[in-house]
Order: C-alpha cells, then sequence, then structure tokens
C-alpha cells in the first residue's frame, strides 16, 4: 500500500485517540450513580452480555477472514465511527429474551456485510484535492507486480534520456516535408524507361539488366527521428504487458499499439514531439512492432504474387501479375533487418527459428505462405519467401481470361468435377513450382456441389472453398523436442473416419498418397490434390516411388492427370494447361497414358485429341446418358461460362452462386 494511505490512516487514528482520551477524562469528573441490583440479575445479565460478545466476536471474526487484505487500512478509515456505535448498541437490557437477541444479531451482521463491501472503494469525498489526487493517480500502482513496475521504470528511465541524447538534433525534428513527418524517398534513377504506374508504385526498364524495376516509395526517418523510434518501441514494448502475437485480430492488435504510442507520446513532455506529429510517429512505430517494416508496402500490393528476400546488400525481388520478376528499389544492408521479420512470423506462431532450426514454413493470418531459412542453412544471409495470398482469388473465369485453358476444357472439368451427377473424378493436378497448380485445385474445387461433405488437407493452408459444409485440416511440423507432428498422413487417415464425400489434399508428398488413393479404390469418388512433377508419365513414376510408394494396381483409381506449366513466351511468363490424360490399362499390368487434352502453342489453346474418354465409358454405365447427351450437358455448361465472362461476372461468391443454381435447376 502507497505510504500516503498510511498517513492518512495515522492522522485519522490520533484524531479518534483523543476524541476517546477527552471522553474518558469528562466520564471520570462526573458523579457516581449508584444502583441497587440482586445477585441473580447480576449473573442473568452477566450470562446474557457474554453470550452476545462471543456471538459478535465469531461474525466479525468470519467476516474479517472473508474481506480482501488490500483493503483493510480502507476499512480503518470508513469503520471506525461506525464501529464505536455498533458496539454500544451490543449492551441489551438483561430483561430481553435470547430469540430477541438473535433477530438483532441477524440484523447487525447483514447491516455489517452491506457496509464493508461499500468500504471496498476508498471513499475520498473528506479528503484534500492533493490527497485525492494523489490516490487517483497511483490506484493502478497497487496492483502491479515488481516486474511491471521495473518496467515501467526503465521505459521513463529510457524516455528521460532523449533530452540529453546527443545525437538528436532538434532542426532533424522540426523540418517536414509536405503532410508528413518522414520524407517519402523515390528512387532516382538514370537511363531508365517507365513502363507503367499505379499508386506510388512506378515500373521502369533498366538498360543495365533484362528484367523490369519496381519501385516504391518507402518512409525513411532522418536519424534521430530513427532513434526516437527506436526509444518509443521500446519503451511500448515494456509498458505494454501482453505480447502483441497474443491478441489475434491483427487491426485489434495495432490500435492497441496505436494508442499506447499516443499516451505515452502525451504524458512523456521530456521527448519534446509537436503534438501534431504524434500520428506520424506512433504509426511508425506500430509499423515496427505489429507489421513487416519496409516490405509493408510490397505486401499491400495486390498485384504481386511472390516477395522474395534473398539475403543482406541484395535487392528484393517481386512476381507480377502482369511483368513477372522485378527487382525492387528495396535492400536491407545487414540481417538483423530480415531476422527482425523472420522472428514476427515465428512468434505469432509460438515457433522459433535459429542456428539449431534455421528453416521455417508457415502462413501469415491473411493466409499468405511464408518460407524462412537463417544460417547455417542459407549460407549468405538470411532469406525470406512470401506467395501472397489473394482476398479475391482467382476463379474459372479468370483462368479462361487469362487463356490458362479454353472454355470447351472448363465446362469439361466442371462436368467430371461435378460427375455428371453419378460419379465425380478423382483428379491430380501435376507440375513444377509456381505453375499455378494449387489455383487451379482451388478453381476446380468450387465445382463440388453443396450437398458434399468436403475435407481439405493441407500443409500450409491455402484453399478458399465458398461452400459451407467444409473442413479444413492443416498439418503441423515436429517441436523443438521433435514431437507433436501433424502430419498429412494422419490427418488424410483421420478424414476417412468422418464420411466425407470429397478429399482435397493440397499437396502430396509423402505415405499420405498411398492413403488417399486407398479412398480413391473404396468407394472415395471426387478426390483431388497436387503433386510436383512436369508430365503425366513422371506423375506415375512419382507416385510409385519412394517415398510414396503407391502400389501400381491402385493408379487404377485416378479418372485424370492434369499438366499445368509456367511458360516462357512472346508475351513474358503464362501459366498454361498443356494437357490432360486418363491411365488405361493398369489392371492389366501395362499402364499406359491416354492424352485427350494437348495444348497447341501455335494457336495457344488446348486441343481435342482423337483418343476416346474412358471416363465417358463409366458415366453411360451409371447412368442413361448416351455419348451425344454427354456432349450437349458439356456444351451446356459452356454457355453458362460465356455468359459469366461476357457479363464480366468473375468474383468468386458470384460464380459460385451461379454454379450452385445450376446444380439446383437440374434437380
Amino acid at each position: 500500500m502507497p505510504s500516503y494511505i498510511d498517513d492518512l490512516v495515522g492522522k485519522y487514528s490520533l484524531e479518534k485517540d483523543k476524541q476517546k482520551e477527552e471522553a474518558r477524562k469528562a466520564a471520570e469528573n462526573a458523579p457516581e450513580k449508584k444502583e441497587e441490583i440482586s445477585l441473580d440479575s447480576k449473573k442473568e445479565t452477566l450470562k446474557q452480555d457474554n453470550f452476545f460478545e462471543k456471538k459478535s466476536v465469531d461474525v466479525d471474526s468470519h467476516n474479517k477472514s472473508q474481506e480482501p487484505s488490500s483493503f483493510t487500512q480502507n476499512k480503518k478509515i470508513m469503520d471506525l465511527s461506525e464501529f464505536d456505535s455498533s458496539k454500544k448498541q451490543e449492551k441489551v437490557n438483561s430483561t430481553e429474551s435470547q430469540d430477541s437477541l438473535f433477530e438483532r444479531l441477524k440484523a447487525k451482521n447483514a447491516e455489517k456485510q452491506d457496509s464493508q463491501e461499500k468500504s471496498k472503494t476508498l471513499d475520498i469525498g473528506d479528503l484534500s484535492e492533493k490527497e485525492k489526487k494523489l490516490i487517483e493517480d497511483d490506484k493502478d500502482s497497487v496492483f502491479d507486480t515488481d516486474t511491471q513496475k521495473q518496467n515501467k521504470l526503465d521505459a521513463l528511465s529510457k524516455l528521460k534520456a532523449l533530452n540529453t541524447n546527443s545525437e538528436i538534433k532538434s532542426s532533424e525534428l522540426s523540418e517536414t516535408k509536405g503532410d508528413s513527418a518522414f520524407e517519402k524517398q523515390e528512387e532516382k534513377i538514370d537511363g531508365a524507361t517507365l513502363v507503367t504506374k499505379y499508386g506510388e508504385v512506378k515500373i521502369y526498364r533498366l538498360d543495365t539488366q533484362s528484367i523490369l524495376h519496381y519501385s516504391v516509395p518507402v518512409p525513411k526517418p532522418n536519424p534521430s527521428q530513427k532513434i526516437i523510434i527506436n526509444t518509443l518501441k521500446e519503451a511500448t514494448t515494456r509498458l505494454v504487458a501482453s505480447d502483441p502475437y497474443k491478441i489475434r485480430d491483427p487491426l485489434q492488435r495495432k490500435n492497441i499499439y496505436y494508442q499506447k504510442v499516443i499516451d505515452i507520446l502525451e504524458t512523456a513532455q521530456e521527448i519534446n514531439i509537436p503534438k501534431h506529429l504524434y500520428p506520424f510517429y506512433a504509426d511508425a512505430v506500430v509499423k515496427e512492432m505489429t507489421g513487416y517494416g519496409v516490405i509493408e508496402p510490397l505486401l499491400e500490393d495486390d498485384k504481386l504474387e511472390e516477395i522474395m528476400i534473398v539475403g543482406p546488400k541484395k535487392p528484393v525481388y517481386v512476381y507480377h501479375v502482369d511483368y513477372g520478376m522485378m527487382t525492387t528499389n528495396i535492400i536491407f544492408f545487414s540481417d538483423d533487418g530480415i531476422n527482425d521479420i523472420i522472428d514476427k512470423i515465428a512468434r505469432s506462431l509460438g515457433r522459433s527459428v535459429d542456428i539449431s532450426n534455421p528453416l521455417l514454413d508457415a502462413r501469415l493470418p491473411d493466409g499468405s505462405r511464408v518460407n524462412a531459412t537463417v544460417p547455417p542453412a542459407s549460407i549468405d544471409g538470411s532469406t525470406v519467401t512470401i506467395r501472397k495470398f489473394r482476398d479475391d482469388p482467382y476463379t474459372i473465369v479468370d483462368l479462361i481470361n487469362f487463356k490458362t485453358l479454353n472454355l470447351e476444357v472448363a465446362a469439361f472439368l466442371w462436368c467430371v468435377v461435378e460427375g455428371f451427377g453419378a460419379k465425380p473424378a478423382n483428379i491430380l493436378i501435376s507440375g513444377g513450382t509456381g505453375s499455378g497448380k494449387t489455383t487451379t485445385l482451388n478453381v476446380l474445387a468450387n465445382f463440388i456441389p453443396e450437398a458434399d461433405r468436403i475435407l481439405t488437407i493441407e500443409d500450409t493452408a491455402e484453399l478458399r472453398l465458398p461452400i459451407k459444409h467444409v473442413i479444413r485440416f492443416e498439418g503441423k511440423p515436429p517441436g523443438l523436442e521433435g514431437k507433436g507432428e501433424l502430419s498429412l498422413e494422419i490427418l488424410t487417415k483421420n478424414t476417412l473416419r468422418m464420411r466425407p464425400d470429397r478429399i482435397v489434399v493440397g499437396e502430396i508428398r509423402h505415405k499420405e498418397a498411398t492413403t488417399l488413393f486407398t479412398a480413391m479404390n473404396t468407394g472415395h469418388d471426387g478426390c483431388m490434390g497436387t503433386v510436383h512433377a512436369n508430365s503425366a508419365k513422371e506423375t506415375i513414376v512419382r507416385l510409385t516411388s519412394p517415398p510414396m510408394d503407391v502400389p501400381p494396381l491402385m493408379l487404377a483409381g485416378i479418372d485424370f492427370i492434369i499438366i499445368q506449366k509456367r511458360l516462357r513466351t512472346s508475351k513474358g511468363q503464362v501459366r498454361r494447361i498443356t494437357a490432360i490424360a486418363e491411365i488405361m490399362g493398369v489392371l492389366d499390368g501395362d499402364p499406359k497414358i491416354n492424352m485427350v487434352f494437348v495444348w497447341n502453342p501455335e494457336t495457344d489453346s488446348l486441343e481435342r485429341t482423337k483418343e476416346p474418354i474412358l471416363y465417358f465409358d463409366l458415366i453411360k454405365t451409371y447412368t442413361n446418358l448416351n455419348d451425344q447427351d454427354i456432349l450437349n450437358k458439356i456444351s451446356d455448361r459452356a454457355k453458362i461460362l460465356e455468359d459469366l465472362r461476357s457479363k464480366k461476372i468473375r468474383a468468386i461468391n458470384d460464380v459460385a452462386h451461379e454454379v450452385q443454381k445450376e446444380y439446383i435447376l437440374k434437380r
């Protein structure tokens, strides 16, 4: 308890002792009153008084044991006068019955409990204004831990030290350009041709390199401002008790830290920062603490697919939707800045990255996929690769517009995913890194009817399905002790116990392949997944070789293999589905590839081959459809997709609505 409260209690107690002494002296000087009382009457009175005193003491001791110790001295202030008056009431007339005594005792006890509840809040109505302010200013410190108090002292000490820091120049703090406290430095490039610009982004063609250059203004505080920002960041970290990453909502986390920095600036006058610059400093500190520093503008650009930090003293690279790979004007001059970003990502997931555990595979709160490495794994320094997650995912209409596939193939895939109302196809999408496999998988999964129960399994959750009945699973690597791993194999086995209609595996790498193919061969139609391979034949080789080790006979469960590639053309880098194939002859021990669609580079389009589609024979077995009925259904779906494209309906929820509406109309 603070010392000033002890002083108040002491003053109050001395005053009451003085009053009691004066009352005692007055009683001694008064004439004594002699009363005639019989011996029996005295005994009865003493007996009743002792009984009452005993009960009263029991009640008081019980109440004191229930009372919080932090309010004991407050109670002394509030209850002294009440205690004196209640003690007078304890002396009852000896002629009262015992029942009457109990009733009064009960009423007194209730009154006392009510008084105790009120005494929990210090009544400072009779105190001086100075004493009131002392209590109000220090009311929270009573409950602070020693660690929190020490953190506050350290933070205040660092803030006060700013006033005497010789490295801070007042001229740098007073000079501002435009409406911002920090100058946004635009890159000046000689021999550069501007290709395009949008927002604050400018894309140049440089004479000195073959790829384009991406330039974005980066707020760059001067040395004095940087010192203040770093000090505010450290002070805020010490003053906020909880870990910022325990607050899951990113916006809420930023607001809490922003307000804390504003509070520090308003109370720490020794910093001498003009009030109109508070928001700029608060924003800079929050970006340092909860954001990702200088790469924040890159994360906010929806036209960037990938952000690649390749090490210190090298430009950060980005992959642009329209212009492919580019350098940027952002450079980390040491590993420290890169490691700060890695640590923030790792802490948010409760993980760590260091020499003993130099690799990190994770995702950001928005779903973007992150891979990070530190030495000794990456020899030349720490690296970060961020595959951005689109807020507005691509749909089948986008893939048609991008010429990844044409209308005919899109309609065909819609029909086989749905299964013509009879047998949904089991599909594998094969391709290299960055070829668009996951995007195509997400697009095809949007054709699944809402009536089906869908379970998705991924190493890093990337799929986004606008369907209500979907359960998402994500693998987990082992902890620092090598325990706690949640592999895709375990998750795939678990899904088989959950009555799935569709199982979608984000990327098949290991033993989960055998489990998935077991599901395909035991009546679980409509399974989908991706695998790293460059052709249909290579896909079969990979599936039947370690570490997947799928028995060759189980390959009969696959209906289609879709091959997707990232190609370099005269138009730049493009993504194309280059082939759609079936596997035949598996049960005869002679697996062969049956190509049904092949990409023609001259026309830049997928074309139907002359080979028959074996899957259609299965559909005719399970339904009353003939070849013409099947072709008509595909043609009808192509018309729906063309209508969506002509009306520029491409948002994922809008396209999903039209797809599900088609299923409702055909019931």
